[in-house]
């Protein structure tokens, strides 16, 4: 008697999934970056401080990160496109409060509107796909929302200042309406449901904790740019501190957990996570310090700083499906170790920025940090999601979008405080802003800023080698 096996179903309407995620990964990019060029306008035109309109960035990123390891959980137990599609009509909800001009605490309501949406969609992202796709297709899958993610960042300034060239603020959140109303309806029509949800409860105690240690410490740290380490800040990083103690103290105690401790034994995932948080750290020592070599040091116009500054992601968009590709035929891990490489090189080349004539070998080093990042996330990304059990696909996919915020603040703290920091014991006064007519004392803080970047990426060279040899298809679910 023959006996035939059960192959797992594979949805033929995989690929339209993925421009799906893909236009919300785009949108939530381009929702940060888009809006940071408006602020000028909109404290004009709501008659607040430009130190409070800052809010509104800050509030967003802050709840958005709070909230993805709840709806990670949520992901799990009800099902990630049920969450999925939920967060694209909250998002579109919180775009268009956003827009509406009712004054500035209603334009913060909106941003904590969309903020919710954002992380409904965000932390089951990598689930889906990971759900969606055969092992042999990922790599590729993984690349291409990567490629939305790149171009939300290369759009939004460009895009941003062309919507307020011949049009008002609001049209800046009212842009998200139409496009994720679109988004929303194929979901509606072409997203089915992933594997059978697990049952369980919520640990309201693990979100609370963590919410408050990632709400007190993001917000202290974003004062400390302005304010300095003043014993405000200090509490509230204390504050977060604590709560991140509390946090693992209820995880290890609870049933059930929100984050399963468990999932940390898995070295594989572990050194995934940590490639992952090491490499966007060293990628926002570049985003957010070069803006002041080219304008301030090398006094480029506006318009060419910022058409030499989308190098980086539009070099990333080409090479992020390249890496898709590559981790689909190569040893994972290799793959990222050789982005993460290329993106060493590239922190090493700007330790020999010049104060005059710098701009062939920025142009050099951006290229290859940007290809050196787009071989890394699709990579990285299929090994932290395809290593665990699905059950536990909507939490880890969280982790890993949290993972990536945290680096994020941390290379901007780190880059900006390391920079003033090294400015202020060269003057012997505190200096918060570019010291003008001091241009050698800027350049000497910007090269020790990549030096410690160079010493980011290579403890992330290392975290990849180490793995490479652990990596093994049939570990990859």
């Amino acid at each position: 008697m023959q006996q035939t096996t059960t192959q797992p179903t594979v949805d033929p309407h995989r690929w339209a999934v993925i421009i799906i995620l893909g236009i919300f990964a785009f949108m939530s990019n381009l929702d940060s970056s888009i809006v940071n060029i408006a602020i000028p306008v909109m404290t004009r035109d709501l008659h607040v401080p430009a130190s409070q309109m800052e809010w509104i960035v800050s509030l967003y990123l802050i709840v958005l990160s709070a909230l993805l390891l709840l709806f990670g959980k949520l992901g799990d137990l009800w099902g990630k496109e049920k969450i999925f599609k939920l967060g694209t009509f909250v998002f579109v909800l919180g775009s268009a409060m956003s827009g509406t001009p009712l004054g500035f605490n209603f334009l913060l309501l909106g941003r904590f509107v969309q903020a919710v949406g954002g992380a409904m969609t965000l932390a089951n992202t990598y689930g889906i796909v990971t759900a969606e796709f055969p092992i042999k297709e990922r790599g590729r899958a993984m690349g291409t929302v990567g490629t939305f993610v790149a171009l939300g960042a290369v759009a939004g300034p460009g895009l941003g200042g062309l919507i307020l060239a011949v049009s008002s603020w609001p049209y800046i959140f009212w842009i998200n309406i139409p496009i994720g109303v679109i988004a929303l309806i194929f979901a509606l029509r072409l997203m089915h449901a992933g594997p059978a949800p697990v049952k369980g409860g919520v640990d309201w105690g693990g979100f609370l904790t963590q919410a408050v240690a990632i709400g007190a410490g993001f917000w202290g740290l974003n004062m400390s740019q302005q304010m300095g380490f003043t014993p405000l800040i200090w509490g509230l990083l204390g504050i977060a501190i604590v709560a991140l103690i509390g946090f693992f103290i209820v995880e290890n105690r609870v049933h059930e957990p929100l984050l399963p401790l468990r999932i940390f034994k898995n070295a594989l995932f572990s050194g995934g996570v940590g490639a992952v948080y090491l490499v966007f750290v060293v990628q926002f020592f570049m985003t957010v310090l070069m803006p002041f070599y080219l304008e301030d040091t090398l006094r480029l116009p506006a318009g060419m700083a910022g058409a030499l500054l989308t190098l980086y992601p539009l070099t990333m968009v080409f090479f992020a499906p390249l890496g898709g590709y590559l981790a689909d035929r190569m040893n994972i891990a290799l793959v990222g170790l050789i982005g993460a490489a290329l993106i060493g090189l590239a922190d090493v080349l700007y330790l020999f920025l010049p104060l005059s004539g710098g701009i062939v070998l920025y142009g050099v080093a951006t290229v290859l940090l940007g290809m050196g990042t787009g071989l890394f996330q699709s990579p990285l990304g299929d090994i932290v999601m395809s290593v665990v059990p699905k059950t536990d696909l909507g939490i880890t996919g969280s982790f890993n979008a949290l993972a990536r915020n945290l680096g994020m603040v941390t290379g901007t703290a780190a880059s900006t405080s390391i920079l003033f920091g090294v400015m202020s014991a060269h003057l012997g006064k505190r200096v918060t802003t570019y010291p003008a007519g001091q241009d050698s004392v800027f350049l000497s803080a910007l090269h020790t800023a990549f030096g410690i970047a160079v010493v980011v990426a290579v403890l992330a060279v290392l975290v990849l080698a180490w793995m490479m040899p652990k990596i093994k298809k049939a570990d990859l679910k």
